[in-house]
């Protein structure tokens, strides 16, 4: 079962300890990462709907740096779609074990949030504008974190764009 928790270690993560250091509104979620395995099973865990629990994805471009795609935990990634909106020709998904090299963080733990400032492009999908409140991987498996999707386009300086479907 997951738990909601504001102070507990394990909850500390290089992304949590970002929006306390910029004091922005979050709340944490705990669950069991050998339990919850996918995007919309870690949905189930924290008790939200998959489309507002955002998963996130590396992909590469024809040239640039490794884009981060955030999308909703029941989509599917539009390569042609986050091509374009990254300004590129073409996109693939990074192989999981190039995605952990290039991020450092685990399968489950890739976030956006403890990936600020190190060179990543990150584009958003548009659903996430549909919420108050979006939930993702806090920078490791078995914990999620809640904010608003403005706070974590600020954060990130995410690009919004349609790249689900």
């Amino acid at each position: 079962m997951a738990r909601k928790s504001k102070t507990k270690s394990k909850s500390k993560t290089l992304a949590v300890r970002l929006l306390e250091g910029r004091k922005i509104a979050h709340e944490t979620h705990t669950y069991d990462p050998e339990r919850y395995v996918s995007a919309t099973e870690v949905a189930e865990a924290i008790h939200m709907p998959p489309s507002q629990v955002f998963k996130t994805l590396v992909a590469l471009p024809d040239r640039g740096k490794p884009i981060l795609a955030v999308l909703p935990a029941d989509r599917e990634l539009d390569l042609k779609a986050l091509a374009q909106a990254a300004g590129v020709k073409k996109a693939r998904m990074a192989p999981l074990a190039e995605a952990e090299r290039l991020t450092g963080l685990k399968k489950g733990g890739i976030s956006a949030l403890a990936l600020v400032n190190r060179g990543f492009r990150v584009i958003l999908d548009k659903q996430a504008q549909a919420f108050d409140v979006i939930a993702m991987s806090a920078g490791v498996r078995g914990v999620q974190v809640t904010l608003t999707p403005a706070d974590f386009v600020r954060l990130t300086r995410a690009k919004i764009a349609a790249i689900g479907r």
